[in-house]
């Protein structure tokens, strides 16, 4: 699957190791993406098969060219990993599922803003650790 993602023969090799109905799925998935990030590259980092499934970590990288999820090319570039659950079913993949890391794809992306620490627990209301450890372990005379 990565070799044809990396090749951009993505469509035979859908074809060969998805089943029918999960091919359709991954086509339009995949293309989807292709047209969004056309310098698209998937590179394995870890692949465990147990049974009739597979877990597999991927890191993920490409430009912004097209639109992705509605949202205008930004020319930026991004690296996540991923993490797939493939079922395979009579010898081709029959469903699949994924864990991305989408909020850090779309910080990289420039389409969502990125925060500093400080001003996150600010925003939150959250209260200042060392004014509570100060107030909390001080001795008054």
């Amino acid at each position: 699957m990565v070799e044809g993602i990396n090749t951009g023969d993505m469509e035979s090799t859908v074809d060969e190791l998805f089943a029918p109905r999960a091919a359709r799925r991954v086509k339009r998935l995949f293309g989807e993406f292709h047209s969004a990030f056309p310098d698209w590259r998937e590179e394995i980092v870890e692949l465990v098969a147990e049974g009739d499934t597979v877990a597999a970590c991927f890191r993920c990288s490409g430009t912004h060219l097209g639109e992705f999820l509605g949202e205008a090319p930004t020319g930026r570039r991004m690296e996540v990993e991923e993490v797939f659950f493939l079922r395979a079913e009579g010898g081709r993949f029959a469903d699949f599922w994924a864990l991305e890391d989408g909020l850090n794809r779309m910080r990289q992306l420039g389409l969502i803003p990125l925060r500093s620490t400080r001003s996150k627990v600010a925003s939150l209301g959250r209260p200042n650790l060392r004014t509570f450890r100060e107030k909390a372990f001080s001795r008054k005379a």
